[in-house]
């Protein structure tokens, strides 16, 4: 008879995904990974980040901050999701 033990974070993932919580237990760890990927310059001038719906809402406190994040939105939809290893987010937002 073979075994077909889970480990417990593979248990744990199973769980979150049959009780619905696994998109927003994946949306707040993107949140959390925020000031690892992007740094402390950046987090420092970050007012909040926010996901919902598979998007992503960073509001930051500096104009030149804003158009840079913006013109590297893919780039950083792809470092976060990277981040928590699933495609969590689709798109970005930068607000002023």
């Amino acid at each position: 008879m073979a075994s077909s033990a889970l480990s417990i974070s593979e248990a744990l993932v199973d769980f979150l995904r049959e009780s619905g919580l696994e998109k927003p237990v994946l949306e707040v760890q993107v949140e959390e990974a925020w000031p690892k990927v992007m740094g402390k310059v950046v987090t420092d001038l970050t007012r909040s980040v926010e996901v919902k719906d598979g998007t992503l809402y960073v509001r930051v406190s500096s104009a030149a901050l804003k158009a840079q994040l913006f013109e590297n939105r893919f780039e950083l939809v792809r470092r976060l999701n990277e981040a928590v290893n699933a495609p969590v987010l689709k798109d970005c937002r930068i607000l002023g």
